[in-house]
């Protein structure tokens, strides 16, 4: 089964972890939810309280097929002042595993230099963020190994693209009329 590891802080946007971690779930793909900040216990940027799974800090990269960087703001801020979060990027960049980020999450990669040459895009806000990308102004690119979006709006086409990266069209298909998604 193929393991997805998304990273959660406080003020982290809810519906676009929520929304890719339901969608990755409906297509049997394990999801494990890393806190950042040291506690399991996390409050969104809507104020929605929530559980994770794990400490950020307690997660081995290598157990897992895909990383997953949620946006929100400051919650972006607090998963790019993350240490263990940093490392796990770096970790699935050197080895070419799939890298996926959402809204301003997107700016990470483009701070660490991992955009250069790639098209991306992110909230519109933060594209200036996305150093050495040719900037896309669409709900979600896929280039190589990393994946992006701009925010909430693409969270479901974002979430599908995921799974079929993983499992493939097929199934992302079955996961898209399952939701009733018809766009």
């Amino acid at each position: 089964m193929a393991k997805v590891l998304l990273f959660f802080a406080n003020d982290t946007e809810e519906c676009e972890a929520l929304i890719t971690a339901d969608l990755l779930y409906r297509a049997n793909i394990d999801v494990t939810i890393a806190a950042v900040g040291g506690s399991l216990q996390l409050v969104s940027s809507h104020k929605v309280k929530i559980t994770a799974d794990v400490l950020a800090e307690d997660v081995n990269p290598a157990d897992y097929d895909m990383l997953v960087l949620p946006g929100g703001w400051p919650g972006t801020q607090n998963l790019e002042q993350c240490p263990a979060v940093i490392g796990a990027v770096t970790y699935f960049a050197q080895a070419g595993k799939p890298i996926a980020a959402i809204c301003a999450a997107p700016s990470i990669l483009g701070h660490m230099g991992l955009l250069a040459g790639k098209r991306a895009t992110s909230f519109v806000s933060f594209r200036q963020e996305l150093t050495g990308a040719e900037v896309l102004d669409t709900e979600v690119v896929t280039d190589g190994n990393i994946t992006t979006s701009f925010g909430l709006g693409g969270a479901i086409p974002f979430g599908l693209e995921l799974v079929r990266i993983l499992k493939g069209q097929e199934t992302a298909d079955k996961v898209r009329e399952a939701v009733q998604y018809r766009h």
